[in-house]
């Protein structure tokens, strides 16, 4: 078995698409309608785990997925933060290295969701 991909139900496709495509730089492998009112896009490579994004106009996305963090690994935790700042992407906690392998801080995305920024050495 083998992980495909996680949903996030967003409130703005827009700036949600600015999020993960243009901030995070995962590729658009899919982007169509599921009826009049629904919009998804399917986020990363073509043969690796995906991040699908439904917008529905006709529902209310709830602000905060509480528990809820999804991670993605960088080469250099520096730059990152710098990216994240340079965007206007408020960061949401300083670095955190539970172990000297692993450094990470959290960012939130335009939907209220965790995102961990993790450098392992």
């Amino acid at each position: 078995m083998n992980f495909c991909w996680i949903t996030l139900n967003v409130k703005n496709m827009e700036e949600s698409l600015k999020f993960y495509h243009e901030i995070l730089g995962l590729k658009i492998a899919e982007r169509f309608n599921a009826g009049p009112d629904t919009e998804i896009v399917m986020l990363g490579e073509e043969n690796g785990t995906k991040v699908e994004l439904i917008y529905n106009k006709n529902e209310e996305v709830c602000s905060k997925a509480e528990r809820l963090s999804i991670g993605f690994e960088v080469e250099s935790i520096e730059e990152a933060m710098k990216h994240f700042e340079d965007n206007n992407i408020a960061l949401k906690s300083g670095l955190i290295s539970p172990t000297p392998s692993t450094t990470f801080f959290f960012v939130e995305d335009p939907n209220g969701i965790v995102v961990q920024i993790v450098k392992h050495s």
